[in-house]
């Protein structure tokens, strides 16, 4: 008899035998913040999704027309947390398209059918 299969969502979502917790969230106005201008890599394993933040630093020459970039940071989730990430970004994609701040892509089509003879 095949098992039935959960979604990442539902897997940690709830744990067994456990109540379910009320969480509060709690600001830490202290906490250090780290800046990046690109992402350089994303990894998922099975287990965690790895981010790794990255930023440029352009050559102080004004001939050099060099730039570096160096890991600034790495965020790593749980599935998860990677699913709330996602969710949290699609939500956030919708309002920046309906303020107007960034275009909606326009639908691929899809390529005819091909009839093979």
């Amino acid at each position: 008899m095949p098992e039935k299969r959960q979604n990442v969502t539902e897997l940690a979502q709830k744990a067994p035998d456990q109540p379910a917790l009320k969480l509060e969230h709690v600001d830490l106005p202290d906490l250090k913040e780290t800046f990046a201008d690109s992402i350089n890599q994303v990894f998922f394993d099975g287990q965690t999704l790895r981010i790794n933040f990255g930023v440029t630093r352009v050559d102080p020459t004004p001939q050099s027309q060099s730039a570096r970039r160096y890991p600034a940071c790495r965020l790593v989730l749980t599935p998860g947390a990677a699913v709330e990430l996602m969710n949290q970004i699609q939500q956030l994609t919708a309002r920046m398209i309906q303020a107007g701040v960034i275009k909606a892509n326009p639908p691929v089509a899809s390529a005819p059918d091909r009839k093979v003879n």
